[in-house]
């Protein structure tokens, strides 16, 4: 079981809980702050899928921040985390995740109590960048990166830097997982594969199997029937599962 919802508190964060063995978590962009076993762990951006079943416990809860958003709440640069699933414990004084810990754990729900978490570490932090918000926004766009260097006056190299402190990896990686993401929705929804390597900004058909193939470790078809098989099974699916969802240290 899988479910999930648009964080009322946090900007652009999605609360969600998982039970169950899941499937395998795929790459979203996306930092997430999880809850299990009564710990708080962290779950890097992922470059491919993790294996179903890496966090201890059959239930977890999570809040998965917005691509570029959690290193100024971390305090910790995205590339740190990159595929890594951590205790927080090991970012922070274990003091400090201590006392947090029994914070969230007084909530009835731990996703309200991440969310609150979250909240206060966006108080206290410095304001998002907006050139950050302006990349992501034309990644998902499908722009060429040069174009997008141009746009917020850097240089690719630059870019590229500024990239791998804010979402862990470079603009062209990001985009090619914003684009797998769009990709993946769309095939949910029914569409044929041809016509979702066209919407989706693939050059053909071709193109979109080696991707997903390359950045998912599966096919298209198979992830739409393990889809299916899901919500026949009755699980609340509006994505699929974010960074994190089944994972841990």
């Amino acid at each position: 079981m899988y479910e999930e919802a648009p964080s009322t508190v946090v900007a652009g964060a999605v609360l969600w809980r998982a039970e169950g063995p899941g499937q395998a978590v795929l790459p979203d962009g996306c930092i997430d702050l999880l809850w299990a076993r009564g710990r708080l762990l962290v779950a890097g951006p992922d470059t491919g899928p993790h294996p179903a079943g890496e966090v201890p416990g059959r239930a977890v809860a999570g809040l998965r921040l917005a691509p570029g958003t959690a290193p100024a709440l971390l305090g910790v640069p995205a590339h740190a985390l990159r595929d890594l699933r951590v205790d927080l414990a090991d970012l922070w004084p274990e003091r400090r995740v201590r006392i947090l810990a029994e914070r969230v754990a007084g909530y009835g729900d731990p996703r309200a109590g991440l969310e609150a978490l979250a909240d206060s570490l966006a108080a206290v932090a410095a304001p998002p960048d907006p050139l950050i918000e302006r990349v992501v926004a034309a990644l998902r766009a499908g722009r060429p990166v040069a174009g997008i260097a141009d746009a917020v006056g850097l240089g690719e190299r630059q870019l590229r830097r500024r990239s791998l402190d804010a979402f862990g990896y470079g603009p062209r990686t990001l985009g090619r997982v914003l684009r797998l993401q769009r990709a993946l929705t769309l095939a949910r929804s029914g569409l044929p594969q041809a016509e979702v390597a066209h919407a989706a900004g693939y050059a053909d058909q071709p193109h979109l199997a080696r991707e997903v193939r390359a950045l998912a470790g599966t096919t298209l078809g198979a992830y739409r029937a393990a889809s299916e098989a899901s919500a026949s099974d009755g699980a609340k699916r509006e994505t699929s599962q974010p960074s994190g969802s089944r994972t841990t240290a």
